[in-house]
């Protein structure tokens, strides 16, 4: 019994729970720092400039989390009282607290959620001009993957149409792409063509990358001079943080590639799960999303059998799951979870 309670969990929750490797400690070690704040970290600066060429944009800015990126990106575009389009399930507007509004006086409204699935016609009429006393729109944000999509990858086509979209009415197009590392990988985009799209974007390396901290905003010199006044104003000015910076660096060499065995495993698990009539929709990347309507349980009795089990689950509503795979998962670790999922749901 000893032996058995040591065994780790097998935790599906999120790619955000990965531990760094030994390779990646090792550079964190022995990063070279300064102060970030007067621009003095030579780590800092080779990530942002590596990153920045990746995307083919002039400049980034390193953030310490995701959520700041991606409200240090939108004010950049939108003004004080003026109004963002984005889909209803988006985090810009569902996991950050209310930001867009609260920190940058951002007005959001929202298209159906349909997740990588955008209608950009749809989006074209949903366009305010100035005038009438109506709140202008300013900005058009999407999301690469689309979390609540199920880790959904939106085609080239579709954003390049929503490119023109926003070129004709004059307005910024921003991309929240804090999976647009397995957008890369399982489509085969290059970083570049997704970067050519948009006026901002985020990309997370705290995720499928596997770094612990950090995420960075992409735009051209001028956005990134006025973002570092930006994220200092919310507090995300930071010193001696080369020593996580390193960490993206490491990622970016290592931990790209690989993350198409993360979409191998995900895509065992739909496929054990698919005759539960469990799946709420195709799985395409890292992320396995889960509807319960059909079930005879509820999502938290789902997360409360596994987890007694020793399978992580995410329980994200009454009736709403996901699994989601990353660098911490092995092939073992996919099985066990298999076995016990596939024992709870056969009941």
């Amino acid at each position: 019994m000893a032996d058995q309670d040591a065994v780790p969990p097998v935790d599906l929750r999120s790619d955000t729970v990965t531990r760094p490797t030994a390779g990646m400690r090792a550079a964190m070690a022995e990063a070279e720092v300064g102060d970030d704040v007067y621009g003095e970290d030579p780590t800092v600066n080779a990530l942002e400039a590596e990153v920045a060429a990746l995307f083919g944009h002039e400049a980034a800015l390193f953030a310490p989390t995701g959520s700041m990126a991606n409200q240090i990106a939108l004010q950049l575009l939108v003004p004080p009282g003026s109004e963002l389009l984005v889909d209803a399930d988006a985090h810009v507007v569902t996991y950050e607290v209310g930001a867009a509004a609260a920190y940058g006086g951002i007005s959001s409204r929202t298209w159906p959620a349909v997740g990588a699935d955008i209608d950009p016609d749809l989006v074209a009429s949903m366009i305010r001009p100035d005038g009438y006393h109506a709140v202008p729109t300013r900005a058009i944000a999407v999301e690469q993957t689309h979390n609540r999509g199920g880790g959904g990858v939106i085609p080239l086509a579709t954003l390049r149409e929503l490119r023109r979209v926003a070129d004709e009415a004059g307005l910024g197009l921003h991309c929240d792409g804090a999976r647009i590392w397995h957008a890369h990988v399982a489509d085969g985009v290059p970083l570049a063509s997704y970067g050519e799209l948009f006026d901002t974007m985020s990309v997370c390396l705290s995720k499928g990358l596997g770094a612990p901290v950090g995420s960075l905003v992409l735009g051209s010199a001028e956005k990134i001079a006025r973002a570092r006044v930006v994220r200092k104003r919310m507090g995300g000015g930071m010193r001696q943080v080369g020593v996580l910076a390193a960490a993206g660096r490491y990622a970016l060499r290592h931990h790209i590639d690989r993350l198409a065995e993360d979409h191998v495993r995900a895509a065992r698990l739909a496929e054990a799960l698919a005759p539960f009539g469990v799946l709420a929709g195709p799985v395409t990347t890292n992320i396995v999303p889960l509807d319960l309507t059909k079930c005879g349980f509820d999502a938290p009795a789902l997360g409360a059998a596994a987890r007694a089990r020793g399978v992580l689950v995410s329980v994200l509503g009454p009736r709403t799951g996901r699994l989601v795979t990353h660098h911490d998962l092995d092939d073992a670790g996919v099985e066990r979870a298999v076995e016990v999922l596939t024992e709870i749901f056969r009941g």
